[in-house]
């Protein structure tokens, strides 16, 4: 862990148990939503996760900032706030002299340390309360966490922040119905950046958004990290956003990572089958270069029976007997640069950079 570290993520497991009911009895079984993931993301850096839906990436990221209680592994922050001049007097317990096990948290101690951590969810529509003004959908994480009490407190920080997020003074006043959608995400952004937050999650972010929208709303998530520091724990399905987006990417499949590594490295030398999969599907703008995106058969496996050795092998191109048999290690194959296969090194995935 290097010293610049923000929020690290230690053999993270979350589980749910699933009731079948049969004709004579109940039978009760574990589904495997994440299992043994790590990772950490860095101050002012942003971590992409990328993987099929039924993957586990919202699972992740919500069990990050406990919205949902992991089942096992450790969430730990080290962030130091540097937010005084914003709140005055509203430090609540100390979580800047040690790092914190938020997998520990509870209770009032919990509710204090939220703000500190947010997110930005998918859909821009039903995320937002359509009986409140725009002014007040953004001020509720102050108010419901009081850190600030004074109308007049609040309104000058949900201005500042409305500004930050290109929106006017005239938006404030207005109803969610009245904005499309990439205001709607806009209005969404301020909300969970008005607490100045550490670190904020973005679930699929701009999915539901025009590809124009998308452009303006990543382009909008940059500027505010420059602006502000803040980390962010990017989720999507759109790779080229996650290239634009992303220092770092993870991959995942089925509940565990397969590669994890800069986003240079991973988009050029991907070094896990199930990567150069994905990466073959990206489309190209140049009409003169083939597309001939890699097609896996079969379906995502059932997290509750989940294949035995590696996930990936039941779709895996390049499957052999050993991947049935053992799971691969989670080793370093390159500087920062970590990969579960076990045959990483016979592959050459390289892919021209443009």
């Amino acid at each position: 862990m290097s010293d610049d570290t923000l929020i690290e993520v230690k053999n993270l497991e979350v589980r749910f148990p699933i009731t079948n009911k049969k004709l004579f009895r109940t039978e009760t079984v574990e589904l495997r939503a994440v299992d043994d993931v790590s990772f950490d993301v860095k101050r002012g850096e942003t971590v992409g996760l990328v993987g099929e839906s039924g993957s586990g990436k919202t699972t992740i990221g919500r069990a990050v900032l406990r919205a949902i209680d992991p089942t096992g592994g450790q969430v730990i922050y080290h962030g130091t706030r540097n937010d005084q001049a914003i709140f005055k007097g509203k430090k609540g317990p100390d979580f800047d002299s040690s790092p914190v096990q938020v997998h520990t948290l509870t209770g009032e101690t919990l509710r204090q340390f939220r703000p500190r951590m947010s997110l930005v969810f998918q859909d821009p529509y039903s995320s937002l309360n359509p009986r409140m003004t725009v002014r007040d959908i953004i001020a509720e994480p102050l108010v419901a966490s009081g850190l600030m009490n004074s109308r007049d407190e609040v309104d000058a920080r949900v201005r500042d922040v409305a500004a930050r997020c290109k929106l006017n003074l005239e938006h404030l006043r207005r109803f969610p119905h009245a904005f499309s959608g990439g205001q709607r995400q806009r209005i969404c952004i301020a909300r969970a950046l008005v607490s100045s937050p550490d670190f904020v999650v973005c679930d699929e972010s701009v999915s539901a958004l025009d590809v124009s929208i998308q452009a303006e709303i990543v382009n909008l998530l940059k500027d505010l990290q420059e602006e502000t520091g803040v980390a962010f724990l990017f989720i999507a399905h759109d790779l080229s956003v996650v290239a634009q987006m992303s220092h770092r990417v993870a991959v995942l499949y089925v509940g565990k990572f397969v590669e994890y590594a800069k986003t240079e490295d991973l988009f050029f030398n991907p070094r896990h089958p199930y990567t150069h999969a994905l990466l073959s599907a990206i489309p190209q703008s140049d009409p003169d270069l083939e597309f001939d995106p890699i097609r896996l058969e079969g379906e995502i496996p059932n997290p509750l029976s989940a294949p035995t050795g590696c996930r990936f092998h039941t779709r895996c191109p390049f499957a052999k007997e050993e991947c049935a048999k053992r799971e691969p290690e989670w080793r370093e194959v390159a500087p920062e640069h970590f990969v579960a296969c076990h045959f990483a090194e016979e592959f050459d995935f390289s892919r021209p950079k443009r």
